[in-house]
């Protein structure tokens, strides 16, 4: 899934208010931390992602393993957070909806 650069900055904008709600932590990213942004990415579908000092990742790396493996796209990686999004399935109501 590949977004525009236009959806991207929108995507970022609504973003700049919201609170990390998962971590990566000094484990790394887990099964169990893939399955909480996968259930996070399909209630809310843009989610923002903290890692904490002790994580044996770099940020841009831990971002991209889980824009992989949960299948949504990494939309910014600012600081110690990323923000990823993953539009909804077919059978579901969008909860963002772009203005283009």
């Amino acid at each position: 899934m590949s977004i525009t650069s236009k959806r991207r900055a929108y995507l970022r904008g609504l973003a700049n208010n919201m609170d990390a709600i998962i971590f990566v932590g000094k484990t790394g990213v887990t099964p169990e931390l893939i399955n909480s942004a996968d259930e996070a990415l399909a209630a809310r579908e843009l989610i923002k992602i903290g890692v904490q000092e002790n994580c044996p990742a770099p940020v841009k790396d831990a971002a991209i393993m889980v824009g992989e493996r949960t299948r949504s796209e990494v939309v910014q990686v600012i600081g110690r957070k990323f923000v990823l999004y993953r539009k909804p399935k077919a059978d579901k109501k969008p909860q963002i909806v772009f203005p283009d």
